[in-house]
């Protein structure tokens, strides 16, 4: 899996004009999966995601995460993120995994999150043409691949 975590004062996502989640204050997670990807990889993203300290403290140290500050996670389904470019001018998403596979690890995602944080989980809907409107804060965008823990 490999997400693209950006901190947000505001995010929202939008389908076919109508806007069908919105949050404040927290994460927009763009979210990918590969073919390879597990179940453990889906709570071992989550978990990390959760407790990443990206967040300021008192002091205006990033020292707090998501959970410490209480604030709205957003994850969107994004099999872009696994496009190869190596090859030509025109990505290749061969690495990305079908909606069948892709579902059920983008779901239990949310519902891990859902049930770590205590609280609904905004998303996007999977698979529809959607419009990602956010205000990021800092900027802070971090990327991580559970094929490349760092």
């Amino acid at each position: 899996m490999r997400a693209v975590i950006q901190r947000v004062s505001k995010a929202s996502v939008t389908v076919d004009g109508e806007v069908i989640s919105r949050i404040g204050t927290g994460l927009l997670v763009l979210l990918g999966v590969e073919d390879a990807d597990t179940p453990e990889d889906a709570d071992w993203l989550v978990r990390k995601i959760i407790q990443l300290r990206i967040f300021a403290d008192e002091q205006g140290l990033m020292n707090k995460s998501l959970q410490d500050v209480h604030g709205d996670l957003l994850v969107v389904s994004q099999f872009t993120l696994f496009a190869s470019t190596k090859k030509g001018n025109r990505p290749s998403f061969i690495r990305s995994a079908r909606p069948d596979h892709a579902i059920p690890l983008y779901e239990g995602f949310v519902l891990l999150a859902e049930s770590l944080l205590g609280r609904q989980v905004a998303t996007g809907s999977f698979g529809a043409m959607m419009e990602v409107d956010l205000v990021n804060s800092g900027p802070v965008t971090i990327t991580i691949d559970t094929k490349n823990k760092e």
